[in-house]
């Protein structure tokens, strides 16, 4: 059996590679300045910080469950705060294509939250018990 954390690497490798070719065909029919010039590392960020965030997850879930909700939670404001910093960055170095960034930003953060939150209650899921036999 393979391990979660490889699984998920496989699974956030497709999604990403996926979501680049989706990019790359976009860049090639809408206008270049929907794009930021900064979307490739976007990809690569957003799948490290997907990867690193699922092995804590995967980590704390693996030595006690009443441990999973206070470290998911930090680990989610870890990442909103680094968000927020790198998106404040990059606007106030680079305000000719803040929007396009913005734009490019949120639509990863949207495709790799849900994509993240999806395998997480995967893993949190308990395997169904059978249901006791009823005795008349």
């Amino acid at each position: 059996m393979k391990s979660s954390n490889a699984v998920f690497a496989k699974q956030s490798l497709i999604l990403t590679l996926s979501a680049g070719i989706i990019a790359f065909l976009l860049f090639l029919i809408l206008p270049r300045n929907w794009f930021s010039p900064a979307l490739p590392f976007l990809f690569i960020f957003f799948f490290a910080c997907s990867m690193i965030s699922f092995m804590v997850l995967g980590k704390s879930l693996g030595t006690r469950i009443s441990r999973f909700v206070p470290v998911f939670m930090l680990v989610t404001a870890i990442k909103l705060l680094l968000y927020i910093t790198i998106m404040v960055i990059y606007i106030f170095t680079n305000r000719k294509n803040a929007v396009a960034f913005l734009m490019d930003f949120f639509i990863l953060y949207l495709i790799y939250t849900v994509f993240e939150v999806t395998q997480i209650v995967r893993l949190t899921r308990s395997p169904s018990k059978p249901a006791p036999e009823v005795k008349e």
